[in-house]
């Protein structure tokens, strides 16, 4: 963890922020504003009969090790994703839970939530109602479908809108090989991109309200994102009318740009110009290559795919994958390794750029978690608190909120908290 005493200011301290989201969108919002200097106080659902706290906090194996090797219930989904928040409980469903964030929130500068639509509009927490107290608040919700349109009221899952918008029409083999047919990221990005839009957003409505004085609604859905993030690819179809197809690790738009086999494994040939084209012709020893007018222009490879593609696979597979990496890297051809994620977190480059932190936590001496990618010269991401178990700061929180020791241990009494 930083000496947050020698540390320099985080460019987000000042900003609170109540966080109602679970799962992955939400918390991926809210621990990069927590990772830029926000204290996020995340609110979670108290623990009744075994049920209870964010979703993911039981989405394993793995499970988090204690100091003795033993599972806990923090699962490693959830260490990922809620870094540097307070975790608070509050039972939401109660009308003393509902009173209790109300309070909170006029504290807040940001409220976010994830619920199905309506549902923050039954106890009395959605938007209107919200900035309706507080103007200055900017209160984001998350959802699948987002708060208009036919699909408002429908659950969405990342899986579901990788295949409503688009992306597993494109992702995969293609059809007519083995293996073809529609295939999801391995990843949910869908969760992920949402997440980091509602970020830009975020930030934006508190730079607008510190111009202005009046918050504002960010209305984020899934599958606007997923809509959004396929970035060329849409382009394509809205330029032409039709729709790209699946064409597994190739790319629809640069030739040579994908995976190939070599003697001894693969690797992913990037061929982003004519000039680099040139370059690995060189490499290669087929010059000739480079000079067929059939292939000089990028534009002239993708229309002769069939027939260029097959050839380099042939080449390719004549030298093994450190030779021909080697080499192309002297020639500043892009390319690179496939690595499984040992291998990645081993490579003396991702370790050079520190993308692991290591973090004390309660109940264990031995939490590693990827750091965050954002390096800010003047004011460098802190790690200033582990994921935190359930509940860990209810007390320290309401207190600092102006709620007493006898009205909390009132409001556990009655199960709010």
């Amino acid at each position: 963890m930083s000496n947050t005493s020698t540390a320099p200011a985080l460019p987000l301290a000042g900003i609170r922020v109540l966080d109602l989201s679970r799962v992955l969108a939400g918390p991926w919002c809210t621990q990069t504003l927590a990772d830029l200097g926000a204290d996020v106080i995340k609110i979670e659902r108290p623990m009744k009969n075994g049920v209870g706290g964010d979703d993911t906090r039981g989405w394993g194996p793995p499970f988090l090790k204690d100091r003795d090797g033993a599972d806990t219930a923090e699962a490693a989904y959830y260490l990922g994703t809620n870094r540097n928040k307070r975790s608070v409980t509050v039972d939401i469903a109660t009308a003393e839970g509902q009173a209790l964030i109300r309070q909170m929130a006029a504290q807040c500068d940001v409220f976010i939530e994830n619920f199905k639509v309506g549902d923050m509009a039954r106890y009395g927490l959605d938007a209107d109602s919200l900035r309706k107290l507080y103007p200055r608040l900017v209160y984001c919700s998350v959802t699948g479908f987002g708060q208009t349109g036919p699909y408002r009221e429908r659950a969405g899952y990342d899986y579901a809108i990788q295949g409503m918008g688009g992306l597993m029409s494109v992702t995969g083999e293609r059809d007519d090989l083995p293996g073809g047919g529609p295939q999801k990221v391995g990843v949910a990005v869908a969760d992920l991109f949402t997440g980091m839009y509602a970020t830009v957003a975020i930030l934006a409505a508190l730079r607008h309200r510190d111009a202005t004085g009046e918050g504002q609604v960010v209305d984020m859905a899934l599958l606007d994102t997923q809509v959004a993030m396929l970035a060329n690819l849409g382009a394509n179809y809205l330029t032409t009318g039709v729709a790209p197809r699946r064409i597994g690790n190739a790319h629809q738009n640069i030739v040579p740009y994908q995976v190939f086999e070599t003697a001894d494994g693969h690797l992913i040939l990037a061929v982003g110009n004519d000039t680099q084209y040139a370059k690995f012709c060189d490499v290669a020893g087929r010059p000739d290559l480079a000079q067929d007018p059939r292939f000089i222009k990028n534009a002239d490879r993708v229309r002769h795919r069939a027939t260029l593609v097959p050839v380099l696979a042939e080449i390719l597979k004549t030298r093994k994958k450190h030779d021909w990496l080697s080499a192309l890297e002297a020639a500043k051809v892009p390319c690179g390794a496939i690595n499984d994620l040992g291998e990645v977190f081993a490579d003396p480059h991702v370790q050079s750029r520190g993308m692991t932190v290591a973090m004390p936590h309660p109940l264990t001496d031995a939490l590693k978690l990827v750091a965050s990618p954002m390096k800010l010269s003047a004011t460098p991401v802190q790690y200033r608190r582990p994921p935190p178990l359930l509940g860990e700061h209810t007390d320290e929180v309401l207190q600092e909120l102006g709620i007493g020791e006898a009205e909390r241990a009132r409001l556990r009494e009655s199960g709010t908290l």
